[in-house]
């Protein structure tokens, strides 16, 4: 399985964030500018919600900005774990319903974003395949280059939380 590195195999993105459909954007904590030097991501007011996976003190958002925290590895998930990514896609879903700015972020903006983006995208309507390649077309081709979180969209995410709870 494949996981987030910081090495040069795993290039840092060339953008904070993404917006992979209209209001529902992606980013991480760092990119890389144009000199090439890696540079921290803040944000401030630019999204009306904050979906934080990975929280480095001093990226923000501003106060007054809606920011949902939920800490997973960028690994295997625990039922609890899963559970706080299916109600972040719904947090997600439901923001984008009131024609608000939601922004999930995560290290570098690839894959634990890009599990609650995907995931929101499939309670929308999308096939697992369909919001992967959005996602990795809009984003980055490094975009949920960890393997496990593709075959947890492609399974479901309500089925494999079951299947993680049931062998609790």
């Amino acid at each position: 399985m494949r996981t987030r590195g910081s090495g040069p195999d795993v290039p840092a993105p060339g953008r904070p964030w993404t917006e992979i459909v209209p209001g529902l954007w992606m980013g991480g904590h760092e990119c890389r500018r144009q000199a090439g030097s890696l540079e921290p991501v803040v944000v401030r007011d630019e999204f009306d919600l904050v979906q934080t996976l990975l929280r480095l003190p001093g990226h923000g958002p501003d106060a007054g900005v809606e920011h949902h925290v939920w800490p997973i590895p960028d690994g295997p998930l625990d039922g609890t774990q899963l559970a706080g990514v299916i109600r972040l896609a719904e947090a997600a879903g439901e923001a984008l319903d009131a024609d608000r700015r939601v922004l999930v972020r995560c290290y570098h903006g690839y894959n634990r974003s890009g599990l609650v983006v995907a995931h929101t995208l499939m309670r929308r309507g999308s096939t697992a395949e369909e919001a992967i390649r959005l996602i990795r077309a809009r984003r980055s081709p490094w975009a949920l280059h960890n393997e496990l979180f593709v075959e947890y969209l492609r399974a479901g995410l309500d089925t494999v939380r079951l299947l993680e709870e049931l062998s609790e």
